[in-house]
């Protein structure tokens, strides 16, 4: 069947059901709405609605159709490797065909390396990638930064370098896509780049006297640099980027292509996505409205925060057709009636979440009122609250989600300013899974953070052992560093039996294993005692010398290391059988909680420094205004992002000051309000 002649039903929709929902439970109209829409079209869905769910219940029907007959298939884009895992997660063994060519699955970045940068790179340098990815492209920034390029005197060459290094561009800048080509722009401030005055530098009148030739000598070394550095295949996450509208401005019929090939695109978590992302999507499958592709954005535009960032940017705008997920599968419809109005996009939210019985969950937002002298016993409280209602049987003894404590700001410097560490002894937490780490311990310990899977945590293991072999300068037969793939390939030639490769898989799966069950050390101990025998696998002349620091190295940021601990960091309040996590709201984004307790800090300046005092109008019932200030609407979005965890008790903490002075008239039908003496 062609993709422009399926037509989902309601039948389509109670197969779905089956898989994807619990016995007698069904989709409800608004969800079976966008299940139905096959247009170009944005769901703006509020939190806890299921909206991934009825994604998925789309992508079970339109399975059943494919390969559709005109050869095209299906793309599904989210931000995280954690989002696309669930979705492979709930639906790989019903629909395995939606996970073959033509349709792809995965990332924006994923897409765009494999649909876009690399190509064009293969293209255009005919030779391929080495590797994407920002920790190694920095790793050889390092390595290049003793090159002196031809054309440039010594002095100019000097030049160059030292504002590089002085103004910290050392990481941090990129090439951007124009309309006539590419320019040369800091990464933090997005502007063209400028030559002046380095900050903090002690020669900085040798800038001063520099004359507009001379500053035009160090841009074009930056630029001939940087290309250097992607000549020799190293390309950084934004560089990707920046391929990929060369590809599109050079090879204007690629767009065509892409839309040939994926006859449907859905996005989800569209708020996620960064200004050159959206721009980058819209340039394809949007193409100022002559699309043939269904595209439909999926998300909430009023949870933009992402990688410690509040996004206030308007780079998402409605289309024609938009569809909403009012409804909250998450929220009581007490919580709902308080999160709503922290929306900046305002929307309705219904709060349909209940008892096991059906009953309302009787439990109003409270808020505790706190003092300086008492603000170490606000978590505490929180705990005592939760036992309460326990007791009372309104919070279950054994909750599917987690209590937790949340706050804006870590920490603050100035005096009598308020963050999460005056309320607690925060200690660094987890740091989210990336390829590289400074340590070997460090790729151990950062194994669990977003999951507890096999596969991620053999990934973990592999790349600390592939960086081994960069340290140590161990290459492949192409004179190229090893990636997994090759290291797998040359384990099997070097002995075709497979008994090497056995052995080495049985190790992996023995540390693995062993990083489960947060065996640390025992873990490190064995890769230690093992790696005189790896790197004798791979070059008999080799023992461990350029990556010792590497592999000696204590563990960044870990606070306790206990093979019998629950916990790998010491954020955790516990009084009895109550375990409160600590941790940041960004850190929360996308979680559920069984309770949040959500702790207002000190954050810059401007209409007020808290969130009560900026907030206080919709604590009261009021929307945002369109013309609030920033820090504000910063606020807001970061209170609608903490306050939406909870599926049973909200809890907010606020000085008495500026409680009195700001809440002390809200409304108490809504809200209970609790005063530590």
């Amino acid at each position: 069947m062609l993709p422009n002649q399926i037509e989902i039903t309601d039948s389509d929709i109670e197969f779905a059901e089956k898989y994807l929902l619990p016995p007698n439970y069904h989709f409800d109209d608004e969800r079976k709405s966008f299940i139905k829409t096959l247009k170009t079209c944005d769901l703006h869905a509020v939190p806890g609605s299921g909206k991934t769910t009825a994604l998925l219940a789309k992508l079970l029907i339109l399975e059943k159709y494919l390969p559709f007959d005109d050869g095209s298939g299906i793309l599904v884009l989210s931000h995280t490797n954690s989002a696309i895992n669930e979705i492979k997660d709930q639906i790989g063994n019903f629909c395995p065909k939606i996970f073959n060519y033509p349709n792809f699955i995965g990332t924006i970045q994923s897409f765009v390396d494999n649909h876009l940068a690399i190509p064009f790179y293969s293209s255009k340098m005919k030779k391929k990638v080495y590797r994407i990815d920002n920790e190694v492209y920095e790793e050889k920034i390092g390595e290049f930064s003793s090159t002196f390029l031809p054309g440039f005197s010594n002095q100019e060459q000097n030049n160059a370098k030292s504002y590089l290094r002085s103004n910290d561009l050392f990481n941090k800048f990129k090439f951007t896509h124009t309309e006539n080509g590419f320019e040369l722009t800091y990464k933090y401030y997005g502007n063209a780049l400028n030559i002046r005055k380095p900050r903090g530098n002690t020669r900085a009148q040798n800038y001063r006297d520099w004359s507009e030739p001379e500053k035009e000598k160090v841009k074009e070394w930056l630029i001939k640099y940087k290309k250097r550095i992607l000549d020799y295949g190293y390309i950084s996450y934004d560089d990707a980027y920046f391929l990929a509208f060369e590809y599109l401005r050079v090879f204007g019929k690629i767009r065509n292509l892409l839309q040939s090939r994926f006859s449907f695109v859905f996005v989800d978590e569209m708020q996620d996505m960064d200004k050159h992302q959206h721009d980058l999507l819209e340039n394809i499958f949007f193409d100022n409205g002559n699309y043939i592709s269904i595209f439909q954005r999926i998300g909430d535009r009023n949870q933009a925060i992402f990688d410690g960032e509040v996004k206030l940017e308007n780079i998402w705008t409605n289309r024609t057709c938009r569809l909403e997920l009012n409804g909250s599968n998450r929220l009581t419809s007490k919580n709902a009636e308080a999160v709503k109005y922290f929306g900046l996009d305002f929307i309705e939210i219904e709060g349909h979440n209940k008892n096991e019985d059906r009953s309302e969950i009787d439990i109003k937002p409270h808020i505790i009122v706190f003092n300086d002298r008492n603000k170490l016993q606000v978590i505490e409280k929180f705990a005592d609250l939760i036992k309460n209602f326990q007791d009372e049987k309104k919070i279950p003894l054994n909750p599917k989600y987690p209590f937790k404590a949340i706050c804006w700001r870590k920490e603050v410097d100035e005096d009598n300013k308020i963050a999460l560490s005056d309320y607690f002894d925060f200690k660094i937490e987890k740091h989210k899974s990336k390829i590289d780490y400074n340590c070997l311990a460090d790729y151990l310990m950062n194994c669990t953070v977003n999951t507890n899977e096999y596969r991620e945590i053999r990934k973990n293991i592999i790349n600390a052992l592939l960086k081994i072999l960069r340290l140590e300068n161990i290459k492949a037969n192409d004179d190229r560093n090893y990636t997994e793939s090759k290291l797998i390939a040359f384990i099997k030639e070097k002995d075709n039996k497979l008994i090497l490769l056995d052995s080495f898989n049985m190790k992996i799966f023995l540390w693995s294993t062993g990083i489960i069950r947060k065996k640390y050390q025992d873990v490190i101990r064995e890769i230690k005692t093992y790696l005189p025998e790896f790197l004798s696998l791979i070059d008999s002349r080799k023992i461990i010398d350029k990556s010792r620091d590497f592999v000696d190295a204590e563990a960044v940021g870990v606070t306790q290391i206990s093979a019998s601990s629950n916990y790998d960091y010491g954020n955790v309040f516990v009084k009895g059988d109550i375990k409160i996590e600590v941790t940041t709201v960004h850190s929360a984004k996308g979680q559920t909680h069984t309770a949040t307790l959500y702790l207002e800090s000190f954050y810059s300046r401007g209409q007020g420094n808290y969130e009560s005092e900026r907030l206080k109008d919709q604590f009261k019932g009021s929307e945002v205004s369109g013309t609030a200030l920033d820090v504000v609407k910063q606020s807001a979005r970061m209170v609608y992002v903490g306050f939406s965890r909870p599926t049973h008790f909200l809890c907010f903490a606020i000085h008495k000051t500026r409680f009195d002075d700001n809440l002390n008239d809200i409304d108490r039908n809504k809200w209970e309000i609790i005063e530590l003496t």
